[in-house]
């Protein structure tokens, strides 16, 4: 019997304050929501265990603060990431728009700076009748820059996990990937030219 490979992936969710990570984030991990939560100040870390294929994956997701005052500090925390949840508020405009920011800090800190870094969008809070951002135009972002992207309601708990276990799913084959470059590239075995023929 084969035993399952274990993994574990450091996840990141960022984006403008009050567009729904943190209730995104306990709806995935603990299938709650509530209508109150205090603003997240630095970052706060949820782990979740999943099985993707033969691997059993431990993600540990951080949620990220959005206040425009914290953001060089919460940037800190992007380091070492397999992978980033950029969200946005549909009934908000400015968290849209400033997608372009959060993405740019986040691969400021990726090293190397990679456009390979796996990233999904999610727009959420569906569920509200006051929509400022067509899917279309959502849609359209994400098609540029070759990113997934989910309409999601953490509250009614629509497409969270597919997001979710999306993301991991990239992270997991990024992270097989440069494993199994750093293998290939450390046994690497070339004769030595250098040597010269003896008499």
């Amino acid at each position: 019997m084969n035993p399952r490979k274990k993994v574990d992936l450091k996840l990141i969710i960022v984006g403008a304050i009050g567009v729904g990570k943190t209730s995104l984030l306990h709806q995935y991990v603990h299938k709650t929501f509530y209508e109150e939560y205090q603003t997240t100040l630095g970052a706060s870390i949820l782990s979740k265990i999943i099985i993707l294929g033969d691997t059993t994956l431990k993600l540990q997701i951080w949620d990220t603060g959005g206040q425009e005052r914290f953001r060089s500090m919460v940037s800190t925390f992007y380091k070492g990431s397999d992978g980033c949840i950029l969200a946005f508020d549909v009934t908000d405009l400015e968290s849209f728009e400033a997608l372009d920011i959060w993405r740019g800090d986040v691969l400021a800190k990726i090293v190397p700076m990679e456009q390979s870094y796996p990233m999904v969008l999610l727009g959420n809070k569906i569920d509200l009748a006051d929509r400022k951002v067509p899917q279309e135009v959502a849609q359209g972002w994400c098609t540029e820059k070759d990113i997934p992207y989910f309409e999601v309601s953490a509250k009614n708990d629509i497409n969270v996990v597919q997001a979710f276990e999306m993301l991991a799913s990239r992270a997991l084959s990024r992270y097989q990937s440069i494993l199994e470059n750093h293998l290939t590239e450390s046994i690497k075995l070339s004769p030595d030219q250098s040597r010269s023929r003896c008499c």
